[in-house]
């Protein structure tokens, strides 16, 4: 309908940048929109906005002090306890969570959608859409035979197409293989990108990551894939039994019940719970010793500056024109 022009998207003059994907979840979105936040926040006041998945408050809302997992949802609090000079909303409205940042007394410059990419009510001037290296869009199919939430024609949208999640050793040559599989358009560039993990584990105290090997370790994730955070921990020789949950999962008393009763089981003296910066958030940020979680970001296998660089020349030529 709306490639039909049946229905209107809404264009807004403010810098708008979508990072969103064709699939359902686990493509990496939230360690890229921190990426743009870091690459953004020190010339330009940023905003974002995110629908709040799972969060039980409506309509628009602003974090503030107030503010929990609950009323906003897990990624935004996770952007809002990390980057305190961002103006992080939730509105599943995108065009009305937009309009209500614009009216604000101190407006942002800049605004990043959240997983947008479907969201065709508003018309973003930048669309970054994200495909992880195991399960590329070209080789998925529609729900419910595969992920994908829209037709793989659907990517013609973007100007940039990031293949997300890829191994450390990934070549120049599969580099190429891979874009010739995604097939871009002119107007479209093709980055990869990977995870990096943090040396160390955070909590009430910091433990270095190659000191995880000297630790029983109990790895509860809520998270849509694991594969690259299992892999992660048994090259640095961590041993851990994992209790793996859904994406978003709303952990219940009785299962956070059953993950205590498994922890207390465990015979090592060294013993820890370790989960994700998201779950954390969400439900083990309780002031509890043995609690931890692994900060990850996002970073480019190859040619960062020209991503940057795309990123940039977008936001700098509305304020040339303005």
């Amino acid at each position: 309908m709306y490639d039909a022009k049946v229905l209107k998207s809404t264009r807004f003059d403010m810098p708008t940048i979508v990072v969103g994907n064709l699939s359902v979840g686990g493509t990496g979105k939230s360690p890229q929109i921190e990426y743009l936040i870091r690459l953004l926040q020190d010339t330009y006041k940023i905003a974002v906005l995110s629908r709040g998945y799972k969060r039980q408050s409506k309509g628009f809302v602003l974090a503030d002090a107030s503010a929990t997992a609950k009323t906003i949802g897990d990624e935004p609090m996770q952007f809002y306890k990390k980057f305190k000079n961002c103006l992080i909303a939730v509105d599943a409205d995108r065009v009305n969570g937009i309009r209500q940042l614009e009216s604000l007394e101190n407006p942002p410059d800049v605004i990043l959608l959240d997983d947008a990419f479907q969201h065709r009510k508003v018309a973003a001037g930048f669309n970054i859409l994200l495909t992880p290296y195991a399960n590329l869009y070209v080789e998925d199919a529609m729900l419910p035979t595969g992920d994908l939430r829209e037709k793989v024609s659907g990517a013609s949208r973007a100007q940039v197409i990031i293949v997300t999640k890829c191994p450390e050793t990934l070549s120049e040559s599969e580099q190429f293989e891979i874009a010739d599989k995604l097939q871009p358009e002119m107007h479209q560039t093709v980055f990869f990108s990977k995870i990096a993990y943090a040396e160390a584990i955070v909590g009430v105290n910091n433990i270095q990551v190659h000191d995880l090997q000297n630790y029983e370790v109990l790895l509860v994730t809520g998270i849509a894939r694991t594969t690259p955070l299992c892999e992660f921990l048994k090259q640095k020789n961590v041993k851990y039994t994992h209790l793996k949950y859904p994406d978003h999962h709303q952990f219940t008393a009785k299962e956070l019940s059953k993950i205590q009763t498994e922890f207390e089981g465990m015979r090592n003296d060294k013993k820890l719970i370790l989960t994700t910066e998201k779950d954390y958030v969400r439900a083990f940020d309780i002031g509890n010793e043995h609690i931890y979680y692994l900060p990850i970001e996002t970073a480019f296998v190859e040619h960062q500056n020209d991503f940057d660089g795309l990123v940039k020349k977008y936001v700098e030529q509305h304020f040339q024109k303005n």
